[in-house]
């Protein structure tokens, strides 16, 4: 932010809004040039996250949602930090997450693939970075899930970031990929970007100097807000 106003994205590091390969972007995609509007005393004010808001199991998606039992799937713990361009911490960052169950299923009532929801998984979760811009938290790996793009089309396993600002209109969302799996490269979501190295910062390499023995493996994420270095994230509004 400079001057009582945020700063305006980057436009030509993005995926072009009109992407035939990937069917929804057909109707979504602006018909008309964009309009830039002043922020308000709000957005650029509020609302603000503390401590608070944390519960003790927000965190930890393996229990946050279990009734009785453990759900089902590969135990995982995905960590990181949340940098600024120059790579300094920006602590005090309130992040959510959400994803699909082992199985690929979301716990949504909209929701259409056949895979069985897990009783003892549901799915979010949120936490805030520590002094260092540090996070962490405990989940299952997400499987993939087919979906009505094309004839047969799978989107990868994934888990979606929202990364909140000093205001509302600083909200950031972006994905996290797995090391390794081969349908990340023909996702045709993936395939809008056209930045290959983009690509490959939005992909968690195993990290298993961090991983627990006999319990979880850890996979390591880090978000970049801004440089050259950026995170690519899916809606760098005006503002962010």
């Amino acid at each position: 932010m400079s001057d009582g106003s945020f700063y305006q994205r980057d436009r030509s590091r993005h995926p072009p809004a009109f992407s035939p390969g990937y069917k929804t972007s057909v109707t979504r995609s602006p018909q008309k040039a964009p309009i830039s509007l002043d922020n308000t005393i709000s957005e650029m004010t509020g609302p603000v996250f503390g401590h608070g808001l944390i519960g003790e199991l927000d965190n930890d998606l393996t229990r946050n949602f279990a009734h009785g039992g453990e759900p089902i799937g590969q135990r995982i713990i995905v960590h990181g930090r949340v940098l600024d361009e120059d790579g300094r911490a920006v602590p005090e960052v309130l992040l959510e997450f959400w994803q699909a169950n082992a199985g690929g299923r979301y716990r949504h009532r909209k929701e259409t693939y056949l895979a069985p929801l897990d009783p003892n998984f549901g799915g979010c979760g949120r936490t805030l970075t520590g002094p260092d811009g540090s996070y962490r938290f405990r989940t299952v790996k997400p499987g993939a899930y087919p979906w009505p793009n094309g004839p047969n089309d799978w989107r990868p396993a994934h888990i979606h970031f929202s990364v909140f600002g000093l205001g509302f209109a600083q909200r950031l969302i972006t994905q996290m990929y797995f090391e390794g799996d081969p349908l990340i490269w023909q996702c045709p979501i993936v395939r809008t970007i056209s930045d290959r190295a983009a690509i490959e910062q939005l992909i968690a390499p195993l990290d298993m100097a961090n991983s627990v023995p006999m319990d979880a493996r850890a996979y390591k994420f880090d978000i970049v807000l801004r440089g050259r270095r950026s995170t690519l994230f899916e809606n760098r509004l005006e503002g962010n």
